[in-house]
């Protein structure tokens, strides 16, 4: 195959359809909610600077959410099975993402109250 050939099929959405593009979105922002709740939840268990933790463990929440929604959405929209090029599979795997997202970023809350309650 020709290199203009590969430009077109790359141009075509041979190489990353446009299908997949909800998917991968989807999957960045469950992965950037799990950090962020996996940080939140770092610092909750420690004494000093809950607000932070409350500040992450609220942001964690908000990002898993955006996440599953725009998974499910994907998941909702789309076209065809797994293995069509469209993301499916993608999507699948960002809304277990952003769930866990979530939970973490409850649980830096509770954290956070828990430390509360014993300071007081």
């Amino acid at each position: 195959m020709t290199s203009s050939a590969a430009l077109m099929a790359a141009a075509e959405g041979g190489a990353i359809g446009d299908g997949r593009t909800g998917a991968n979105l989807a999957l960045a922002v469950g992965v950037l909610g799990l950090v962020i709740g996996w940080l939140a939840l770092a610092r909750a268990g420690r004494r000093i600077s809950t607000g932070n933790a409350r500040t992450g463990g609220v942001a964690a929440i908000a990002v898993g959410t955006v996440g599953t929604g725009l998974a499910v959405l994907h998941l909702a929209t789309s076209s065809g099975g797994p293995g069509t090029g469209n993301g499916l599979v993608g999507a699948i795997v960002a809304v277990p993402l952003g769930l866990g997202a979530v939970l973490l970023g409850r649980r830096a809350l509770t954290r956070c109250r828990q430390a509360d309650r014993m300071t007081v």
